[in-house]
């Protein structure tokens, strides 16, 4: 089934309306689609170099705007629509996911996992339902959304129209590395922007 989707997604990298397909894409991906943005990132990229920042920003703000929704599901729905989404993707009990933002050592983990499932392959719709979940600050979880997200297609875009299908390659033979890479380096990031945010809220 996710082959058979892989390459219907494919396919829209090319239609008139990619840029809307993709702005759909990054919303829903971010709460319940199992195939990444990057999918039609690339193949756009590659179509039109030019226009590689346009193509990150829409896949950007999709993301963050699906990333919403799914705090919100998580956080009014978990029940009735977050329960259904997990079980989708083999996992039954996030309860005591809960217990783990009670100290600010947990606050500073989940930050941390965010920072990870935004910009690694891990599934991000998992983090999103479940900070609205634990009602995680919903301030925190934009902020790093945005960071996170946009750091990943914004590297995608540029690395994809400064080198070509060469680099096209490369993402995909070696994105879980590059990815965990980068995902430290967002870690480190998210945690200084953790602590500034507290300080400035306290």
């Amino acid at each position: 089934m996710f082959k058979e989707l892989y390459n219907k997604t494919i396919k829209l990298a090319g239609h008139k309306s990619s840029k809307s397909f993709l702005g759909f894409i990054s919303f829903i991906e971010s709460f319940i689609f199992p195939i990444p943005p990057d999918v039609l990132i690339i193949p756009m990229t590659i179509a039109k170099k030019d226009e590689w920042i346009r193509i990150a920003l829409i896949a950007t703000v999709g993301s963050v705007l699906g990333a919403c929704l799914g705090y919100f599901i998580g956080y009014v729905f978990f029940n009735e629509i977050g329960l259904k989404i997990f079980e989708i993707y083999g996992v039954d009990n996030v309860s005591f996911l809960k217990d783990k933002v009670s100290t600010d050592g947990g606050v500073l983990a989940w930050v941390t996992l965010l920072a990870i499932a935004g910009f690694s392959p891990v599934p991000f719709k998992l983090l999103t339902i479940t900070s609205g979940f634990i009602h995680f600050n919903l301030v925190y979880f934009i902020i790093i959304s945005l960071i996170t997200r946009g750091s990943r297609f914004f590297i995608v875009a540029f690395l994809i129209a400064n080198f070509g299908p060469t680099m096209k390659k490369i993402i995909e033979k070696k994105f879980l590395k590059f990815s965990i890479l980068i995902s430290f380096i967002l870690i480190i990031f998210a945690y200084f922007i953790y602590k500034f945010l507290d300080n400035f809220v306290s």
